[in-house]
C-alpha cells in the first residue's frame, strides 16, 4: 500500500517463520528482532479486545466511527469498512490494537523519507487493514484483508519502543498497511517513544479525520503521506475514497508545521497527464509550500490492477521536470535506482548535497542542516 519497495513474499515468508524479514545484507543481524509468540486458540484467534476511540453511540445498539472520513455507522457484531474494528454491544474494540503482522528493520529512505535523518534505520511495524481499497494496492497481503486472516504477535507500545532501541533504531514508523484504521495503536507507540527520546513516523493515505490526525500529531515527528492522485474521480474509481479529505489532512499537517513528505504512485493512463501533474505542483507550492518533497514512484502491476503496464521512466523524468517548472524544490523519483531524481539537490546552487543508490544514502554533505556550498538552510529533519 504504502511502503516503496516492500517485498509482500518476504514479508509473509518472515511471518511463517516467526522472524522479521530485512532488506539489506548489514542489517541481517537484525533477523531475530521478533520472534513468534503463539497465536491464542478459538474463535477470535488473535484479536485484541481494546477499547477504540474517535467514536460515538448513536442509538439502538449501533455507533459511529469518527476515525475516518466513511463515517461507518456500525450495528452490534459488525465491523466497519477497514474490517478491524467491531461494535461489541454497543462498545467500540481495536481488534488488531497491540498485534503486528511485521516489523522489520529498514533504512529510512524505503518509507520514503528522505529529509529524515538520511543513512539511519527505522524499526517499522505494520498491522492489518486499510479503510481504502486500492486496486493497485502493493500490501494487499497485509492491508486488504481482516486481522484474523493474518498471523499476528501481541507486542505492546513499550516492547516496541525496546526492540527499536535495542536495535539502535531513532524512529519508528507506523507502516506497510494503513495506520490510520489502527491509531490507538500509534499513538500509544508514539508516546511511548517520546517518551524515549525517539521519533515516531507515520506512512499513511491522509484518508482520516481532523480531530484523530491532531490527536496524532501530539506524538509524530514527520507524515509521509500517500498522494493517490489529484483527481476525485480516481479515488472514487481506483480507491473507494475521496480526495478531499486528504487535500485537507495535507493542509492540516502544514498549518500544523510537521515535516510532510508526499509520494505519488504514477499509474500509466490513470494520474499522469501534464495537467494533473501542474495541478497536484500548484497545489503543493501554494498550500503546502515549495520545499514540501514530492516523490513520484514508479508503478508495476499489482494485486487488481494487473492490465496496467509499468510506468515508463521516461514519464517519471517527466513529471518530476514538469514539478521542478511550477516552482517545487525537492522532486524525487522513486523505484528506479540510479535515476538522477534519487538525489537530493541544493535548490539555490544545485549542488548535490545527499546521494542515494537505490534505498541506501551513500553521501551526505549537509552542514547543520546547510549547504556545504552556498550555505543555503535545506529544510528536514537532520537530527
Amino acid at each position: 500500500m504504502t511502503d516503496t519497495g516492500h517485498s509482500r513474499r518476504a514479508a509473509l515468508t518472515a511471518l511463517a517463520g516467526g522472524t522479521a524479514a530485512f532488506c539489506c545484507p548489514q542489517l541481517a543481524a537484525a533477523q531475530d528482532a521478533i520472534q513468534g509468540a503463539p497465536i491464542d486458540s478459538g474463535p477470535r484467534t488473535g484479536l485484541s479486545s481494546q477499547r477504540a476511540r474517535w467514536w460515538k453511540a448513536v442509538g439502538q445498539g449501533k455507533i459511529e466511527c469518527q476515525l475516518c472520513p466513511h463515517q461507518c455507522r456500525v450495528a452490534n457484531r459488525e465491523r466497519g469498512s477497514c474490517g478491524v474494528r467491531e461494535n461489541v454491544g454497543g462498545d467500540y474494540v481495536a481488534l488488531s490494537y497491540a498485534r503486528p503482522c511485521a516489523i522489520h528493520l529498514d533504512p529510512i529512505e524505503k518509507k520514503p523519507f528522505y529529509h529524515v535523518l538520511p543513512g539511519k534505520t527505522a524499526l517499522s511495524v505494520g498491522l492489518p487493514g486499510c479503510n481504502l481499497q486500492c486496486k493497485f494496492c502493493q500490501n494487499w497481503e497485509i492491508a486488504q484483508v481482516r486481522p484474523e486472516q493474518v498471523q499476528t504477535f501481541a507486542r505492546s507500545a513499550d516492547e516496541i519502543v525496546k526492540l527499536a532501541r535495542r536495535r539502535g533504531a531513532p524512529t519508528i514508523a507506523a507502516t506497510y498497511s494503513e495506520p490510520v484504521v489502527w491509531s490507538e495503536y500509534v499513538y500509544d507507540v508514539g508516546a511511548a517513544a517520546k517518551r524515549a527520546k525517539l521519533r515516531m513516523l507515520m506512512v499513511t493515505n491522509g484518508f482520516i479525520q481532523s480531530r484523530p490526525m491532531l490527536d496524532l500529531l501530539g506524538v509524530l515527528s514527520a507524515v509521509k503521506v500517500d498522494l493517490k492522485a489529484y483527481t476525485d474521480k480516481f479515488y472514487q474509481n481506483q480507491c473507494g475514497g475521496k480526495l478531499q479529505p486528504v487535500l485537507d489532512t495535507l493542509r492540516l499537517l502544514a498549518r500544523k508545521k510537521v515535516w510532510t513528505e508526499i509520494v505519488v504512485l504514477v499509474i500509466p493512463g490513470l494520474n499522469d497527464s501534464e495537467q494533473e501533474t501542474r495541478s497536484l505542483a500548484r497545489f503543493v507550492k501554494k498550500d503546502l509550500g515549495a520545499s514540501v518533497p514530492v516523490h513520484f514512484t514508479r508503478f508495476h502491476p499489482s494485486y487488481r490492477l494487473q492490465n496496467v503496464p509499468s510506468t515508463p521512466v521516461r514519464t517519471l523524468t517527466r513529471v518530476r521536470r514538469i514539478a521542478l517548472d511550477e516552482g517545487l524544490q525537492f522532486v524525487y523519483v522513486g523505484n528506479v535506482p540510479g535515476h538522477p531524481g534519487n538525489h537530493t539537490y541544493c535548490p539555490g546552487c544545485g549542488k548535490v548535497l545527499i546521494r542515494r543508490v537505490g534505498m541506501v544514502t551513500v553521501k551526505n554533505t549537509l552542514s547543520g542542516g546547510k549547504c556545504s556550498n552556498c550555505k543555503r538552510a535545506i529544510p528536514g529533519v537532520w537530527s
